[in-house]
């Protein structure tokens, strides 16, 4: 399926000199002179070379179209995953390097999205959002106000993020995963 180069978004898939990329970053850019475009960061899915690509708006681009399922994360084994297919039961274990940094997100019983091209995994979704709990936070600077200021914390998978100045040790937060950024507080 063909689709602009402006529409393309964090988490596509596209055909790109003859392999398949994975989209990470895109940014949007309007300059004065000329017409708009938007560079986008992509990563090989086979041989994990990353790029950088300009694409104008009526620039057109393959996305591949993939098979999805749903699996449940069971339990990670060395370098690999290991999630087990919900209509079957089957097992299927991935290396962790077609994860990258959102396998610190992962939890036990989890439920993913495997995209699957020509029967083999390419691409793991995890949720947008997770629960987790700030295991470290710094002390609040006195005189930082409210509004803007952000403190550094440590999650309990071990990912850094910035959090408002309110948040404590052991407060259950939301995580945005694909951002790694602090979304709420959670209920």
């Amino acid at each position: 399926m063909k689709i602009s180069g402006v529409d393309i978004r964090p988490g596509n898939i596209l055909e790109h000199e003859g392999g398949i990329w994975k989209v990470g970053k895109i940014q949007h850019t309007q300059p004065g002179k000329g017409g708009a475009f938007m560079q986008v960061e992509m990563k090989n899915l086979e041989d994990g070379r990353k790029t950088n690509i300009r694409y104008r708006s009526q620039d057109t681009v393959e996305k591949v179209r993939l098979d999805t399922k749903d699996f449940q994360f069971l339990f990670a084994d060395g370098e690999s995953f290991v999630f087990m297919d919900e209509e079957n039961f089957e097992q299927i274990t991935i290396a962790a390097k077609l994860l990258g940094d959102e396998a610190a997100f992962l939890q036990d019983g989890m439920q993913v999205t495997l995209e699957m091209y020509d029967e083999r995994p390419i691409s793991v979704q995890l949720p947008d959002q997770i629960e987790a709990t700030i295991v470290e936070a710094d002390a609040v600077v006195k005189g930082q106000t409210a509004s803007s200021s952000y403190k550094p914390a440590i999650l309990d998978n071990g990912v850094r993020v910035m959090v408002p100045p309110h948040i404590s040790s052991g407060t259950r937060i939301i995580v945005d995963v694909y951002a790694k950024e602090y979304v709420r507080k959670a209920d």
